[in-house]
């Protein structure tokens, strides 16, 4: 049976900071919630066994033991900081928040509870509209938070095969990288980029590479390109969830809604890299408009759309 974790794209492009053992508990229990069909709730005490942690990450019972019960400690400290719109006045905003506000451990059976706050439930569901999904089986072998929260990140683009432009500082943090981490550039790719990089290549069903953009020469970002490796490819699309959304559908526009929605796209700051130097909004909507004709630039604008309110007919 396929076992997905499904997170609301908000939830993905948030900031947080989790080591490999807690990521890795927090995985678990939404993948468990949902192919049990428990669900996730406020009041919903979750429970993630250690025979599990051990069989799904490839580590002996006692080791699985020793790191849930070390993690579930740590993990009622965390929290993280995601970004919307205030409803009322449009202004971006940003919140902190715990990701759990109850957690436990029971040493006799090695089983971790856990109930994630009333703020995060809604960001963890299978019945959002704007989600990604992916098989646990693929982070299973790697070994760095960074290279989870990169495959995280990189798969919410895989109709298209290539990111936006991930300014440098928001790219840190949702990697989980910490502000006096890795201050250096050299360090910072060494350490953390090339090597999440390197595991996503060798253990994960995609191969990745990217590319630096620079202002002078002064690094503030990266994109980054990524296709399905061949042998896995037929496997995954086998595997494809029914309730998850055809990102390769054709939209289904009417002219009004191309022209409404192309003049909030160009006024929408993710999008703000991709204007060309001297257009104003205006020329940036039209331009916009024009690729929304286009079927395989389509795939490209779905998310922002999603989170404009579109939705797919």
């Amino acid at each position: 049976m396929t076992e997905l974790v499904v997170k609301d794209n908000a939830l993905i492009q948030a900031s947080y900071t989790l080591d490999l053992v807690e990521q890795r508990l927090m995985l678990l229990a939404i993948m468990e919630a949902r192919e049990t069909g428990k669900g996730i709730a406020p009041d919903s005490l979750l429970e993630i066994h250690a025979h599990s942690y051990a069989e799904h990450f490839n580590v002996n019972k006692e080791t699985a033991y020793t790191v849930m019960k070390d993690a579930s400690k740590g993990l009622f400290d965390r929290y993280v900081t995601y970004h919307d719109k205030n409803p009322k006045t449009g202004k971006d905003r940003s919140f902190h928040c715990r990701w759990v506000d109850k957690i436990g451990y029971e040493k006799d059976t090695g089983i971790v509870y856990l109930r994630f706050t009333h703020d995060v439930v809604p960001l963890i569901t299978r019945l959002e509209q704007q989600f990604t999904s992916y098989d646990i089986e693929q982070i299973s072998s790697l070994n760095s938070a960074y290279a989870i929260r990169l495959y995280e990140l990189l798969i919410q683009w895989r109709s298209v095969g290539k990111t936006p432009v991930f300014e440098l500082e928001q790219f840190r943090q949702q990697l989980g990288v910490e502000p006096l981490q890795y201050k250096t550039m050299s360090n910072f790719k060494k350490y953390v980029l090339d090597f999440a990089v390197q595991q996503i290549n060798e253990h994960t069903d995609i191969t990745v590479k990217y590319d630096q953009h620079k202002q002078g020469r002064i690094i503030t970002g990266f994109t980054f390109k990524f296709k399905v490796k061949a042998k896995t490819k037929k496997a995954i699309e086998s595997k494809r969830d029914i309730d998850t959304p055809d990102m390769l559908t054709s939209l289904k526009m009417t002219d009004k809604q191309r022209g409404t929605f192309a003049a909030k796209l160009s006024q929408m700051s993710d999008l703000s890299s991709y204007a060309k130097q001297g257009e104003d909004y205006k020329q940036f909507a039209a331009r916009i408009e024009t690729d929304l004709l286009n079927e395989d630039k389509q795939a490209f604008y779905l998310p922002y759309l999603q989170k404009l309110g579109f939705q797919q007919s």
